[in-house]
């Protein structure tokens, strides 16, 4: 009877061990995959970003450009102001 105690007693330990141990590896291949996808993810937005980015500025300029005629329009500006900032709106096109 007293064999049977550490016998029951280093399998316990060892299943618990082998339990633990294959948790630990499943979260770092879990780990793994996600940061895989996530370096992945980062790579299409930054081939996608150069493509976006000049859309996006010449939209910003159409709009500074209506907004400065609104301006001028409005009497808030006058002709020489409108010209000057128009032309460094353009220049930066």
């Amino acid at each position: 009877m007293f064999r049977r105690r550490p016998l029951m007693r280093a399998a316990v330990v060892g299943g618990t061990a082998y339990y633990a141990g294959k948790k630990v590896s499943q979260s770092r291949a879990q780990s793994a995959e996600q940061n895989q996808q996530i370096a992945d993810l980062q790579a299409q937005q930054a081939q996608q970003a150069p493509a976006a980015a000049p859309d996006s500025s010449e939209e910003d300029k159409m709009a500074q450009l209506k907004q400065l005629k609104e301006l001028l329009d409005t009497g808030v500006l006058t002709q020489a102001e409108f010209d000057a900032q128009k032309q460094k709106i353009l220049q930066s096109m």
